[in-house]
């Protein structure tokens, strides 16, 4: 039988970069179970839609029933696991949806896997595992001199985006403990690349840029982030799946600490190199300080020597030469940035930064 692994929310940024990461490397057949919520979109795995080691199903994790059945029929070795509310801003004006998918999305999830795994053969039980993908918001907020975020940081999250994450996490590790589920966790720091939905910083101010619109800079500009190439984090995730030590959770970063304000001046100053006739040049004019959203977290920086001296991965890409594909992508496929800026999403950027 063909070997398998079940990825849900494979139609997202991170997600659909996986899979093409996947087919590039690896044999093994997937199944992408994912919603098609607003950020999700099938268009991002057009490439790979006709494979035969491909097979696309529109569903919900919160379905339960419909998880059991695909696990039946699929037979899948593993479970890589991206499905999630990720935006922070999102989760502050509505949550209610970040606890269900990521909260009761990941019990149920985690249910239908224990179903699934004590179906298996002793030998088919060691083999399987379970890769929860989390983020590096589940540790709170650093000061400037604090060390970086390790694996055994206190958790403290400070948004219902991160304290939903922080959830989802924490059943993880309880279905290891309690239950013997082979699981692995990832927490990852800020990710950019292709397919990222224009609300992120990066493709926003891509996207505005080039339309000669404001580029809304949350208050003073200097919110540190860790940036990773997805690329980079795509190479980890296959990594821990394949050498990770079961019931152990790895960080993953790109080593890239850089203030937000930083990162706009990048996008402006690549922006005037590449697009020298965009409405407004230079572009860093367009820059708009806005009200800064509650509970901003200050600082995010990772450890990631764990994965490197465990694992053997460390990102390839530096911030400058991920920065430039990144913009180079975009500008290369407008015709897929107009189609997912349409109607709801421009009725959600005038509610967040009017």
């Amino acid at each position: 039988m063909e070997k398998r692994i079940l990825v849900t929310g494979g139609a997202g940024f991170i997600g659909s970069n996986f899979i093409h990461n996947w087919f590039a490397n690896e044999r093994d057949a997937i199944t992408n179970l994912d919603k098609l919520t607003y950020a999700g979109n099938l268009r991002n795995l057009e490439t790979v839609a006709e494979s035969s080691r491909y097979k696309f199903v529109l569903g919900d994790i919160c379905d339960r029933e419909l998880v059991q059945d695909l696990l039946a029929e699929l037979r899948p070795r593993a479970i890589v696991h991206f499905a999630a509310e990720s935006h922070v801003d999102r989760s502050i004006h509505g949550p209610d949806d970040f606890i269900r998918t990521n909260i009761h999305g990941t019990f149920g999830l985690l249910e239908a896997a224990r179903s699934y795994w004590n179906s298996l053969s002793d030998e088919d039980k060691k083999s399987f595992r379970f890769l929860h993908v989390s983020t590096d918001e589940v540790y709170g907020s650093l000061g400037p001199d604090d060390p970086a975020f390790s694996e055994t940081t206190p958790y403290a999250p400070n948004s219902p985006y991160s304290a939903s994450k922080a959830a989802s996490d924490h059943l993880v590790r309880a279905y290891h403990h309690t239950y013997g589920l082979p699981t692995l966790t990832t927490n990852c720091s800020n990710n950019y690349g292709p397919y990222q939905f224009p609300e992120k910083l990066i493709p926003l101010m891509i996207h505005n840029a080039r339309s000669g619109k404001p580029l809304p800079v949350y208050g003073d500009g200097q919110n540190v982030r860790d940036w990773l190439y997805v690329e980079d984090h795509c190479e980890a995730i296959r990594t821990v799946l394949a050498k990770g030590a079961v019931g152990q959770t790895y960080n993953i970063g790109g080593w890239n600490e850089k203030p937000n304000l930083e990162i706009v001046h990048t996008v402006c100053s690549i922006l005037d190199e590449l697009r020298p006739q965009d409405p407004t040049v230079p572009h860093q004019k367009l820059i708009t300080f806005v009200k800064d959203r509650p509970g901003h977290d200050r600082r995010y920086a990772m450890d990631a020597r764990k994965i490197e001296r465990e694992l053997g991965w460390r990102p390839r890409e530096t911030f400058e030469s991920g920065i430039r594909k990144t913009i180079e992508w975009y500008l290369q496929h407008e015709d897929w940035v107009e189609a997912v800026t349409s109607g709801s999403y421009r009725q959600w950027i005038s509610k967040q930064y009017s």
